[in-house]
């Protein structure tokens, strides 16, 4: 391959134990989603494995509600989990995107979020022509050591032993900006459904053009990509 030419990039299906390894190594979370289904798409780079996108039912089973979708019709992007790559990451997820419409065809809508708290605003969505939908409500949270304790974690953490965990102690309790949601539409009616809730998109921090979504600086950029074509190409 020379410099000019683009790297040959395979996406197929990764293994759990893949996903786990790309999310706690090259994710800012350091960790795997806690969704019980979940569809991982791997990424090679030039033969090489560079790592997962994830998708899955979401934090709750609600996901879909506010669009008429239930569970099955509605997924989240939940993870951008990369190490060095040289392809933009949009170009990536473009990919991803049209084989979850291959492999599910039931899904009509992917949802994603993208964390002010981080630094991140969407790029990756914004270069890819995702439509933004605005935030999602605040969120009371613990923090503690410098890492975010969520009540959903509390409140699960020992449910089998019918009791709630504790936060830990000298934990603050802090509010956290509302998400900024994105949306792509799989199918022209989703589409046209959707389209009277799009809003400008947020501007960027210099930061967060590099850091969307599990991005690494100088690994990739957000070059705009034509997803749409790429999907209905399909």
């Amino acid at each position: 391959m020379n410099s000019t030419s683009k790297p040959v990039l395979k996406i197929d299906w990764a293994t759990h134990e893949a996903a786990k390894f790309a999310c706690l190594n090259w994710h800012y979370s350091g960790c795997m989603p806690g969704a019980k289904k979940q569809a991982s798409i791997g990424v090679w780079e030039c033969g090489k494995f560079i790592g997962v996108i994830v998708f899955s039912p979401g934090a709750s089973a609600m996901l879909g509600n506010p669009y008429g979708l239930n569970q099955f019709q509605c997924t989240e992007l939940v993870r951008v989990a990369l190490t060095k790559h040289k392809t933009p990451v949009s170009r990536m997820v473009a990919i991803a995107l049209k084989f979850i419409k291959k492999h599910s065809p039931g899904i009509r809508l992917v949802v994603s979020f993208a964390d002010p708290y981080r630094e991140h605003n969407g790029g990756i969505y914004q270069a890819g022509n995702w439509i933004y939908a605005g935030t999602s409500s605040p969120t009371r949270v613990f923090r503690h050591n410098g890492k975010i304790i969520h009540h959903r974690t509390l409140d699960a953490s020992d449910f089998k032993k019918g009791k709630k965990k504790e936060a830990p102690e000298g934990a603050e309790k802090i509010t956290l900006p509302g998400k900024h949601r994105y949306l792509m539409p799989l199918d022209d009616e989703m589409r046209e459904q959707i389209a009277p809730l799009t809003k400008p998109y947020p501007k960027r921090s210099p930061r967060a053009k590099e850091q969307d979504a599990g991005h690494h600086p100088a690994l990739g950029g957000v070059t705009p990509t034509r997803t749409l074509q790429i999907l209905e190409a399909a």
